[in-house]
């Protein structure tokens, strides 16, 4: 597509973080908007701003998590307007604390929402995209993808399970060259879902990180992912960077995060259990962003970023040189 607009765009998890952005960055591009998630009047809150902005938008209250709702809300888009040319599942939730820690039903709860919620979708609209010829399926994924997660053990298994599911969608689908599988990776990004996650650790979740990405730069980038589909497309430094030190050292990696996550965790203020909004919606977290984002001095960022990025090329060069000598 040369511009969305007048493209029929739905969006799962639209009620606030990624989700919202992502309605209102479509919304002034003209698009046609299908609003889904489990707070039906927070949703009409977005779809009022869509329309401020241009767009036009329609509310269809869904929990990812029931196939026959998802299948339901595909239906409806296509009732109001005819088809879908974009669909975008994003909607996700997430529980922290130590693996032993957390009720198996909060486990279950993350990976029905994380990677069956993505299924249903891709389930429902797919055969509609066969129909039609062409349609773009658009997945926010994770760098949890491809590192590990510790606390958050089911959150990494949801992911690690949808990047699989999507490299097989695109393997199948290879009669069909009008039809886009696609999937964008950001790092952590500053959203209302740690405000609202579930969380197993006895300790606050104080995550104020001048790392964070931005939830309006993820938007951006499903727009052009929209625009112009490409199997995976990363936000920020960070993700790509994280990527290749799993690739080269994962063992490493794993030490380096497991350290990272117990030091964090013993010196956070201790807090009471909570299962967040896994199991219902919650009020708090309305909004695009969560608050957790600092803004680092200006001489950090870049020079943290080079440091990483050429300890990274060495670490790779080092891999790649072993190898050549193996052979």
């Amino acid at each position: 597509m040369d511009s969305v607009r007048g493209a029929v765009v739905v969006i799962t998890g639209a009620s606030s973080g990624i989700g919202r952005a992502t309605a209102l960055t479509f919304a002034r591009e003209g698009a046609r908007l299908v609003l889904a998630a489990r707070r039906e009047a927070l949703l009409g809150e977005v779809a009022e701003e869509c329309r401020e902005l241009g767009g036009e938008a329609e509310v269809v209250p869904t929990d990812v998590t029931d196939a026959e709702a998802v299948r339901r809300l595909a239906n409806r888009a296509v009732q109001m307007f005819g088809g879908i040319d974009v669909w975008v599942s994003n909607a996700g939730v997430g529980a922290v604390g130590r693996f032993e820690d957390t009720p198996l039903e909060a486990h279950r709860r993350v990976v029905e929402t994380n990677l069956f919620g993505p299924l249903h979708g891709a389930h429902a609209v797919l055969p509609l995209f066969r129909r039609q010829g062409h349609g773009v399926l658009i997945n926010t994924v994770s760098v949890g993808a491809w590192a590990p997660a510790p606390y958050a053990a089911a959150y990494a298994a949801s992911k690690f399970g949808l990047e699989g599911l999507l490299e097989s969608l695109r393997a199948e689908l290879v009669d069909a060259p009008g039809i886009h599988v696609c999937g964008v990776y950001p790092f952590f990004t500053d959203t209302p879902g740690m405000s609202h996650g579930a969380n197993y650790t006895g300790h606050q979740l104080d995550a104020e990180s001048p790392f964070y990405d931005d939830p309006q730069d993820v938007a951006d980038t499903v727009l052009a992912v929209a625009l112009r589909p490409r199997a995976q497309a990363m936000v920020g430094a960070m993700t790509p960077l994280t990527r290749l030190g799993h690739a080269v050292a994962p063992r490493l990696m794993e030490k380096i995060a497991g350290h990272g996550a117990h030091r964090h965790f013993s010196r956070t203020p201790p807090a009471p259990t909570s299962d967040g909004n896994l199991f219902r919606p919650v009020e708090r977290g309305r909004g695009v962003t969560g608050g957790f984002r600092t803004p680092p001095p200006g001489w950090v960022s870049p020079l943290l970023v080079a440091g990483v990025a050429a300890a990274a090329a060495a670490a790779y060069a080092g891999y790649a040189r072993s190898k050549n000598g193996n052979h």
